[in-house]
């Protein structure tokens, strides 16, 4: 905890502004792929964000303050998918085709969860923190993976396989246990880190098969969406 909330705000704006502004320049140099650089970014900037909740105080404005930035970022994507700015290397970054409209698709809804779960849950429940891990460290992988790692299609959708589907389960179980590990060892939570192993393992299977499901562009949506369901009845 840094003591004061505008200078933990500025602190957690800088470093996820570094984070997306460094794969959106890589991508934009062909260093890497704009598919790799959006799945870099949809894995890395959550846990980064989440961990910087830790520098706010426990004022009721915290939450809101911290949520300013994932809002200010997404206010940009939207603005850079409808043309207003005009900002090659974030298309780049983000885009699987280089059309800033795809922007306004999984990386728009991306940016709208996590502003939603910031408010609504913050660091005081597990719930919010778990529904981010495995929207960003499950999905944001099994893309990674099951791109590079050879296996069979799944039978029920055959855009995805077997590989991406293993990623997405154990990654959103270790990204979702390593941060609430984190929050429950500083004492932000009351859980232990016993009773977090049927709840995660739960909620990685149905997030991860929410995910394999045949459809497009809604991962973003869908799969925060279970895990709040089932966080509510688990936590």
């Amino acid at each position: 905890m840094l003591g004061n909330n505008f200078l933990a705000l500025a602190v957690t704006f800088v470093l996820a502004l570094l984070w997306l502004r460094l794969n959106d320049y890589l991508a934009h140099r062909g260093w890497i792929s704009s598919h790799l650089s959006r799945k870099i970014i949809h894995a890395g900037t959550g846990p980064i964000f989440v961990l910087c909740w830790l520098f706010f105080t426990n004022q009721p404005s915290s939450r809101w303050l911290a949520a300013l930035v994932p809002f200010a970022i997404t206010v940009q994507f939207f603005l850079v998918g409808i043309g207003v700015i005009r900002d090659q290397a974030a298309v780049d970054g983000m885009s699987r085709s280089g059309d800033p409209r795809e922007i306004l698709k999984g990386p728009l809804f991306y940016g709208i969860v996590f502003v939603i779960l910031t408010i609504v849950y913050w660091y005081d429940s597990p719930i919010g923190i778990t529904a981010l891990m495995m929207m960003c460290g499950g999905d944001g992988l099994a893309d990674v993976i099951g791109n590079r790692v050879a296996s069979k299609s799944l039978p029920w959708s055959p855009r995805k396989t077997w590989s991406g589907t293993a990623a997405m389960f154990f990654a959103s179980w270790v990204f979702s246990f390593a941060i609430l590990s984190v929050f429950i060892i500083v004492g932000n939570l009351p859980q232990t880190l016993s009773s977090l192993i049927v709840p995660l393992t739960v909620m990685a299977l149905l997030a991860t098969l929410v995910e394999s499901l045949p459809m497009k562009d809604i991962d973003n949506l869908t799969v925060p969406l279970v895990c709040i369901a089932c966080g509510h009845l688990f936590f």
